[in-house]
């Protein structure tokens, strides 16, 4: 079955940098559109960035463009997030999700969850 694993979660102080990253197993990585949602305290879950099948195309929602970077490595069925200039804001819990395996949509595209997510905490 799909299975997603995140990590590279932690608490840093604002203006810090973390790489997060997303293992992938149970199905084609390579032919499935990825995404990173997060979900802070109190509120749904949004999605933040996208990432075509071959990673020649991403998306970003105003929040995190020009700091954070989508990537995949397609050879290891890795999916990545590179944050940088952390902001308080984005505090929250992090998930990579599967296009076409669920019902949350996100720039057109119905993304689904199979990992339990990875904790940011940014300090100000």
């Amino acid at each position: 079955q799909m299975q997603l694993v995140e990590s590279g979660g932690d608490s840093v102080q604002a203006g810090g940098s973390l790489r997060l990253s997303c293992a992938a197993s149970g199905f084609t990585f390579s032919r499935r559109i990825m995404a990173w949602f997060r979900q802070a305290p109190g509120k749904e879950r949004e999605g933040i960035a996208h990432i075509r099948q071959n990673g020649d195309s991403t998306y970003y929602t105003d929040s995190v463009r020009g700091r954070f970077t989508i990537s995949r490595d397609n050879t290891n069925n890795m999916l990545y997030l590179q944050m940088e200039n952390l902001k308080p804001e984005d505090t929250a819990m992090y998930y990579c999700a599967i296009g076409g395996a669920g019902l949350t949509s996100f720039g057109g595209v119905n993304f689904g969850f199979k990992g339990q997510g990875t904790q940011v905490t940014v300090s100000s």
